[in-house]
């Protein structure tokens, strides 16, 4: 009876593995999880039923994206059960005549004509195969790029504000399965759809022979098509209590092959550790694939049987219509291979609504994303910056993160002028990212005023706040790409030819160009150790680059974070330079650093705390004050047993009238 029972969730047991590592059950907080326990059409009728709503977000990417070959494969899958129907019907006329009268080579001459037409209907219904394939095979690659450009393009538009929001990202990782799922949607759509056509051209023969025979098929094929929902649906829950066990598996071979966890799984003998629990954990999932392989030979087992006695009953009823004369020989012959195909029609049916079902649950997820993005999305439009810029300007500016209850930033108040090099000096948490985010334009003040030369950036088109700023933080991005294109990509899109002197101006100012020389492929070379042939750099070279990419943009506002903090001394002193020297008329240099001989020659220097502006002024001037600033200056200078690392004195590298640098 367990088996006739409609399948539920049953929790595995905890293997002592998940105890030691991961403290318990696992529930990945991830795209998976978000259908838990979303169970499987209980009927089929109703499954049918639900299918226009579960496929109409892949149908309108199809259409959007080649209506040509989706119109194709729905004219090819409907011409297959109209030549199968067809078909049938030949069949029959071809049994009729065969076992008429006359002799047989009369009843053969005379079946000849049916024959033909058999063939030539079985060669076009090839042919709508052939076509209906081909379009399909063109079609699903073309979705599933479409679908995945869709969705980067939704990720790359929203607010930074909606990337650092803990629901939107879930739904963010939910949604980077819709994609390979519209793929996969269109084949099951294909195999639905001609399987319903076929089921439905079957039965409308049948009907047409004998209005007995129909229930027949169905009593015939509704075991099996019982059969097939009952192993899918327990697959699918399997699938989904098992995917955080067999995702944490992965996780652990993963860390053992790991370059970063590499030393540690040598050194510290972790490699056997996990190995072992590795295997302890596959041990646990193989108890259920068992349990899965049990359960399905059982339950087909169980269809196979009961569809069987339903075919004695259905084929004992046929001989008595034969005996008493109600139907003929002919009618028999072609209702037997019409009930063989319809119940295979109908298990296939099953299999593939389900499949369906399954799938269409992650590209909705694609779609809810999509829509939520576009709420969350940039504005695209906006008032236009002045062409010259005079001063960024906070007024009395407060910002909160969702997530949190004190306010990271409150009641700030100051100016960035062109010309100018600004320092933002704090401890951690102080707020100093989250003002550089505001000066970006990446956060929006949650209260007070942010201006750039008057104009409100709440009201600015923000795609020219962000062209008028570059960003250079601790943690910058080093790209998989060739040497040239990690600085050109600080401004992309720039004609290849006019930019190839500027990136080689742009790393000599920062000293990249001496990193390039030793490179195999000079400014040819890339920079990823991932790809056969790639070179990789250290730190403190990658942090040559990342400066060059920044003077590479040219961009009225240069925001530099923890610029330093993988350079020796003699290399730090030349990139404060390098970055001093950034600032011109129509230029500004914001410093944020925990490096005070990088922040002393500033022309203003901002003192953050707990998110408040505590103090303001030069160097000299904090000093005296005797304040904050002068605490972390003289713990700075005493750790090193003096004053601060030297550092280049400002006379030497201050902008000149005309913009240019002694």
């Amino acid at each position: 009876m367990r088996l006739l029972r409609r399948p539920e969730v049953v929790q595995p047991a905890v293997s002592e593995s998940e105890r030691r590592l991961f403290g318990g059950p696992l529930r990945y907080d991830a795209g998976w999880s978000n259908h838990d326990y979303a169970r499987l059409e209980g009927r089929l009728i109703s499954t049918l039923r639900s299918m226009p709503r579960m496929v109409r977000g892949t149908l309108r990417l199809a259409w959007e994206t080649d209506r040509r070959a989706l119109l194709t494969v729905a004219v090819a899958e409907a011409g297959q059960g109209v030549t199968s129907a067809v078909g049938l019907l030949v069949l029959s006329h071809v049994l009729r005549t065969l076992l008429g009268a006359g002799s047989p080579g009369d009843r053969l001459h005379a079946a000849l004509p049916a024959l033909a037409a058999g063939a030539l209907v079985a060669v076009l219904g090839a042919v709508l195969a052939s076509r209906s394939t081909a379009a399909a095979g063109r079609l699903e690659p073309k979705i599933e790029r479409a679908a995945h450009e869709q969705y980067l393009k939704a990720a790359v538009e929203v607010e930074l504000e909606a990337i650092e929001d803990g629901e939107f990202r879930r739904l963010l990782d939910s949604a980077q399965w819709g994609p390979p799922s519209a793929r996969r949607t269109v084949g099951a759509c294909v195999a639905t759809l001609g399987g319903a056509i076929s089921l439905v051209a079957t039965a409308g023969v049948l009907t047409v022979l004998h209005p007995l025979l129909l229930p027949m098929l169905l009593l015939i094929a509704a075991p099996r098509g019982w059969g097939a929902m009952r192993v899918a649906q327990r697959r699918y829950l399997s699938v989904i209590t098992w995917v955080e066990h067999v995702r944490a598996a992965r996780l652990i071979g993963q860390l053992l092959i790991s370059r970063t966890s590499a030393p540690e799984v040598r050194v510290h003998g972790v490699g056997r550790y996990l190995l072992g629990h590795y295997r302890n954990m596959g041990e646990h999932a193989e108890g259920e694939a068992t349990r899965l392989a049990k359960d399905k030979a059982a339950t087909e087992l169980l269809a196979a049987a009961l569809s069987g006695a339903a075919a004695l009953i259905t084929y004992g009823a046929m001989g008595a219509l034969i005996v008493t004369g109600r139907m003929d020989l002919a009618i028999a012959g072609t209702a037997v291979i019409a009930v063989r195909t319809g119940s295979a029609s109908l298990g296939a049916l099953v299999a593939t609504t389900n499949t369906l079902h399954e799938e269409s649950l992650y590209v909705r997820d694609l779609e809810r994303f999509v829509a939520e993005a576009g709420r969350r999305a940039i504005p695209s439009d906006g008032l236009a910056l002045p062409e010259r810029m005079g001063v960024v300007r906070l007024d009395d500016v407060c910002f909160s993160y969702p997530d949190r209850d004190v306010p990271a930033l409150a009641n700030v108040t100051l100016a960035v002028e062109a010309g100018s090099v600004v320092a933002l000096v704090g401890e951690n948490g102080s707020g100093k990212s989250t003002l550089v985010k505001l000066l970006a334009g990446l956060h929006l003040p949650d209260s007070g005023s942010l201006t750039w030369d008057g104009v409100e950036v709440r009201d600015a088109d923000r795609e020219q706040v962000f062209d008028r700023v570059a960003l250079l933080t601790q943690d910058f991005e080093r790209w998989p790409v060739t040497a040239r294109t990690n600085i050109a990509i600080g401004r992309p899109g720039s004609d290849d030819t006019e930019q190839a002197a500027e990136v080689v101006a742009a790393a000599r100012h920062t000293g990249a160009d001496r990193v390039v020389e030793k490179l195999p492929n000079g400014y040819e070379t890339l920079l990823a150790r991932v790809f056969r042939g790639a070179s990789e750099l250290s730190g403190g070279q990658w942090q040559k680059f990342g400066l060059a990419r920044t003077h590479f943009r040219d961009a009225r506002v240069i925001v530099v974070d923890e610029p330093t903090s993988a350079l020796d001394p003699e290399a730090e002193i030349a990139a404060f330079e390098s970055i001093r020297g950034l600032a011109g008329p129509q230029r500004a240099v914001v410093l944020v650093t925990h490096r005070m001989s990088g922040v002393r020659y500033a022309d203003v220097i901002y003192v953050l705390h707990e998110g408040r502006l505590v103090e303001q002024g030069g160097h000299e001037e904090l000093l005296a004050l005797g304040g904050r600033y002068a605490s972390m200056f003289r713990m700075q200078a005493d750790q090193f047993g003096q004053d601060p690392r030297p550092s280049i004195p400002r006379q030497a590298v201050a902008p000149r009238k005309d913009g240019s640098v002694t």
